[in-house]
């Protein structure tokens, strides 16, 4: 291992749906909290072809050897470059007992903004990562994509290494979730466009079971917006931007049950 490289230890709360890569075959966005409250982002992971051992999961802790900052060409703040041999997986997934209880006392050393917030923290002090808490959702929108990936992605899949495993097969999801929501300081709606991992594979899931996309669609929203987004729950969206661009998306939803009397970020034992 590089001698540049540190451990960090990373509770997982962040993966988005593949997407292919002209350097990586294929990467997706993974970022969790560090033990001192400390968004990280780790970049490139191709998830999916890292050793089954290796193959975390959301509300994870894992401990990684990270490049310092600037070692990737990609720039934002919290963006680090993972050694990917060094992955290890730290006990098992933090699970839901007692209203969420463990996860929301880790996620809770993270602040939570409105997205308006966010976008001035990235433009003063180059902020890419965040939790936002909706004051209101107001829909998740299906809107059609193209069912194919470009022709220059397609190309990766076509490639036959020398070296390696060739290419899985990665489906394009032909449509784009978008949600509408606003916080406590909104003027107007926003949108954001949800890449959720678990996302994606719901969407697999029913597009095989009903043998129809649009149906599958709608059974995402089901789950997404009628029941991740209820009235029963507290729901937060884990934003982030998208590269190179400050272009805020869900990166994934954090949606424990709401509790009497209890906050989501309240770290009193009591």
């Amino acid at each position: 291992m590089d001698d540049r490289y540190e451990e960090s230890k990373v509770f997982i709360t962040v993966m988005t749906y593949p997407r292919p890569s002209q350097k990586y075959v294929e990467v997706i966005c993974t970022a969790g909290i560090t033990e001192e409250g400390q968004w990280i982002r780790l970049y490139p992971i191709d998830y999916r072809y890292l050793p089954h051992d290796q193959q975390f999961g959301k509300y994870q802790w894992i401990k990684v050897a990270l490049a310092p900052y600037g070692a990737s060409n990609d720039m934002r703040k919290e963006s680090r470059k993972p050694d990917l041999r060094s992955i290890r997986i730290v006990g098992p997934r933090v699970g839901t007992e007692r209203a969420w209880r463990e996860r929301k006392l880790i996620i809770s050393k993270a602040s939570v903004h409105s997205l308006n917030e966010l976008r001035h923290l990235h433009d003063t002090e180059g902020t890419s990562l965040g939790i936002v808490r909706p004051s209101r959702v107001m829909d998740l929108q299906i809107q059609p994509e193209d069912e194919e990936w470009d022709d220059k992605w397609l190309e990766i899949f076509k490639q036959i290494p020398l070296f390696g495993e060739p290419p899985k097969p990665l489906r394009k999801i032909p449509f784009r979730f978008v949600y509408v929501f606003e916080c406590e300081d909104s003027v107007a709606p926003h949108t954001a466009s949800l890449i959720d991992w678990e996302m994606g594979v719901l969407w697999l899931k029913e597009a095989e079971r009903l043998g129809d996309d649009e149906a599958a669609a709608l059974s995402v929203k089901k789950k997404f917006f009628d029941e991740i987004c209820g009235p029963d729950k507290d729901t937060h969206f884990l934003m982030g931007t998208r590269h190179p661009y400050n272009i805020w998306m869900v990166l994934g939803v954090f949606w424990p049950p709401k509790v009497a009397q209890m906050k989501l970020f309240e770290n009193s034992d009591a």
